[in-house]
């Protein structure tokens, strides 16, 4: 399953050269007056990075949730044209060591379930599986599927404990742009900057600071090439039955390796 896109390529995890979002040529000098410079070595506005730890914490805070996600991004082929697909996922999260997303890219589906000990993809309409031993907790699990596999999680970015800490690692600027509904919800939103990557965030106004939105450019790409994520459906007291993050396949279905990249390794299961 090395080359699926369910969970294969751009953009990276926060913690790589990628994070979530897009800024506006210009924007960023209408807005100078509210900057303030930061620790992060760039102009950073306080009431920005307080909204954005207001979201982190209010995440990190839920044990359980589960969302729906509709994702566009684009690939860059060598002739310099982009290309772009759609996908979407459901997910449920359990903390500390359960998750179970389950993704439709076109006609294509597929299921991922991490229990802890186990990761498995499974294709239903190939009827293939892929299942490897792994880490214990969400946060070391998502750095594995990562750095070992070459794999993103859906949403991954959301079920860090210390996601207010990595999303804001390198930043050079970030500022409130303004308040704006999406899909029914008034939000607020945030732009920021990296040395590689721009990236905005729409969060929910009210007790529940949500995330609704995230935009991310990679500018050290020529093409600049942008990924978006629209979250809805949240449900921050989901009803989840254990069995929802064990997998057991079909006895027709036929088990194939994870291609390892951090290592010489060819394949393990």
């Amino acid at each position: 399953m090395s080359d699926s896109r369910c969970v294969r390529g751009k953009p990276r995890s926060v913690t790589g050269p990628g994070v979530l979002t897009v800024v506006l040529a210009g924007v960023l000098a209408v807005a100078s007056p509210a900057l303030a410079t930061g620790k992060w070595g760039g102009a950073i506005d306080a009431e920005a990075l307080q909204l954005l730890k207001g979201m982190t914490d209010y995440l990190e805070g839920l044990q359980t949730f589960s969302m729906h996600t509709e994702n566009t991004y684009e690939d860059v082929l060598a002739t310099g044209q982009k290309i772009q697909f759609h996908f979407e996922s459901s997910i449920v999260a359990q903390r500390p060591d359960g998750l179970h997303v389950k993704r439709t890219d076109g006609m294509a589906k597929q299921l991922l379930v991490y229990n802890g000990a186990k990761f498995s993809i499974y294709d239903p309409a190939q009827d293939i599986v892929a299942v490897i031993d792994a880490p214990a907790t969400i946060d070391d699990f998502l750095h594995f599927a990562r750095d070992a596999l070459d794999l993103v999680p859906p949403a991954g970015d959301m079920v860090f404990s210390n996601s207010f800490e990595l999303l804001t690692a390198g930043l050079t600027s970030g500022f409130v742009v303004g308040e704006t509904v999406i899909g029914g919800t008034e939000c607020v939103h945030l732009a920021f900057t990296t040395e590689v990557v721009d990236w905005q965030v729409w969060i929910a106004t009210g007790d529940s600071p949500l995330p609704v939105r995230y935009v991310l450019t990679t500018t050290d790409d020529p093409a600049q090439p942008q990924f978006v994520t629209t979250i809805s459906k949240w449900n921050t007291e989901p009803e989840i039955k254990d069995s929802l993050f064990e997998f057991t396949p079909p006895e027709t279905a036929m088990e194939i390796d994870f291609i390892r990249v951090d290592s010489a390794s060819a394949a393990v299961r």
